[in-house]
């Protein structure tokens, strides 16, 4: 008897969850306010210099690039959506940044980087280790952030109880630190530095 009564409180609660995430974004002119709320723009342009070229892999809506591009000499939003980047466009195109349709592991860009961004990007893919080893020879620094599965003890009870425990269904992984660690040994990278805050994982990546 309980266990139906949890299942159908754990849907509700996953229900509610994308829910509510499609309402703030249309209140919010199509931009999720936790981009202001968690602040975490800031861990990007905090860890960029002025003279950098910025590569934002998988840029979605453009929020992101567009905030590093105050700072930055030069920003390539690329995402393989023609939605997102039709959004981006139409909501911060100018000369920097600026925004491209395609798959960032094949796409031809006729010049390196300094540093890439990959926000809340690592989870929705499923060969990880491959797609990291691909797109490493772009830029000598990686700038992640990945949403951590022990952000409260909520999602880690319904996953041992087999139910829905992701923050969205697209999702391949949602971290531990240990296991984040073990993605980056794999595929040949350094971590320089990390730190965790409201449940999730930043850090700065080197070759």
């Amino acid at each position: 008897m309980y266990k139906f009564i949890i299942k159908i409180f754990v849907w509700i609660h996953n229900f509610s969850y994308r829910l509510l995430g499609i309402l703030v974004i249309k209140e919010n002119d199509g931009i999720h306010p936790k981009h202001r709320i968690l602040g975490y723009h800031d861990f990007f342009t905090n860890n960029i210099a002025p003279s950098d070229r910025v590569l934002d892999i998988g840029c979605g809506n453009g929020a992101c690039a567009n905030a590093i591009a105050k700072k930055a000499t030069q920003v390539t939003g690329i995402d393989i959506s023609k939605n997102n980047i039709q959004i981006a466009k139409e909501k911060f195109s100018n000369n920097n940044p600026s925004y491209l349709i395609g798959d960032a592991t094949v796409y031809d860009f006729k010049e390196n980087f300094d540093v890439i961004i990959l926000s809340n990007v690592l989870e929705h893919i499923e060969n990880r280790i491959e797609f990291l080893k691909k797109i490493k020879k772009l830029a000598p620094k990686i700038l992640i952030r990945v949403p951590l599965l022990n952000r409260d003890w909520l999602s880690v009870y319904k996953k041992e109880k087999g139910l829905e425990y992701r923050l969205d269904k697209t999702h391949f992984i949602e971290y531990s630190e240990e296991n984040f660690k073990e993605e980056m040994d794999k595929a040949g990278l350094s971590i320089e530095n990390f730190y965790v805050k409201f449940g999730e994982l930043y850090a700065i990546i080197k070759k």
